[in-house]
C-alpha cells in the first residue's frame, strides 16, 4: 500500500513530465514567445501554476524541453555556413520569435541557472559546430571565431526581428541567409 507522500511524489513526477511534454509540443508548434503558460497547463491537463513550482519560469521550462529534445537526438547542431539552414532559422524566428538561448548570446539573463542552460544550448547548436569547422581548416583561434560567428548571427536575427533596420527587416530570408552564410563562411573557412 502506498503512502500519501509516495502518491504525491508519483503525481508530482507525472505532472512535471506532462508539463514538459506539453511545453515541448507547443514550443515546437508556436515558438517560445507565442506559447502561454496557460496553454501549456491546459494541454498537460494540470494547473499552469505548477510550472513555477517545477521549473521556476517559462524560460527555464523552455530550456528543459530543449535539453530533453537534445538528449533524445531531436536538436541538431547547425552549420552556419549553410544558407538553407540559416533561412529556416530566420523564418522560424520571424514566425515564432526568438528563444531564450538566442537572447543569451547578446544579453545575459538575470538568472544564473537560466543563463548557464541557455549557453549550453548555444554551445551544442552553434558554438561547437562552428568551432569544429574553424579547427578543421586549421585556424588558431577557433573558439574566438565560433563566438564571433554566433554573436554575429544572433545580432542579425534579433535585429531583423526588432524591425530597427528597415531594409534588413524587409529583405527576403533567402537574401539575408545567403549574405550571412557568406560572411560566416569567411570567418570559419577562409
Amino acid at each position: 500500500m502506498s503512502t500519501d507522500s509516495e502518491t504525491r511524489r508519483r503525481n508530482s513526477a507525472q505532472s512535471r513530465e506532462m508539463l514538459l511534454t506539453a511545453a515541448g509540443e507547443l514550443f515546437a508548434e508556436r515558438g517560445y514567445e507565442k506559447t502561454t503558460l496557460r496553454e501549456i497547463g491546459v494541454r498537460a491537463g494540470v494547473d499552469p501554476a505548477l510550472i513555477a513550482r517545477y521549473f521556476g519560469s517559462k524560460a527555464k521550462l523552455y530550456l528543459a524541453a530543449l535539453r530533453l529534445e537534445s538528449q533524445t537526438g531531436g536538436i541538431d547542431p547547425i552549420d552556419l555556413r549553410d544558407p538553407a539552414r540559416l533561412r529556416r532559422l530566420l523564418d522560424r524566428v520571424s514566425e515564432m520569435g526568438a528563444s531564450p538561448s538566442l537572447y543569451a548570446a547578446v544579453h545575459p539573463h538575470q538568472d544564473d541557472e537560466l543563463q548557464k542552460a541557455a549557453v549550453e544550448m548555444l554551445e551544442h547548436r552553434l558554438l561547437a559546430p562552428s568551432r569544429g569547422a574553424a579547427e578543421k581548416t586549421g585556424h588558431d583561434q577557433a573558439q574566438l571565431r565560433a563566438e564571433v560567428v554566433t554573436a554575429a548571427l544572433a545580432g542579425v536575427v534579433l535585429s531583423r526581428a526588432s524591425g530597427t533596420f528597415r531594409t534588413l527587416n524587409q529583405a527576403s530570408s533567402d537574401d539575408v541567409a545567403r549574405l550571412v552564410a557568406d560572411m560566416l563562411t569567411q570567418l570559419l573557412d577562409a
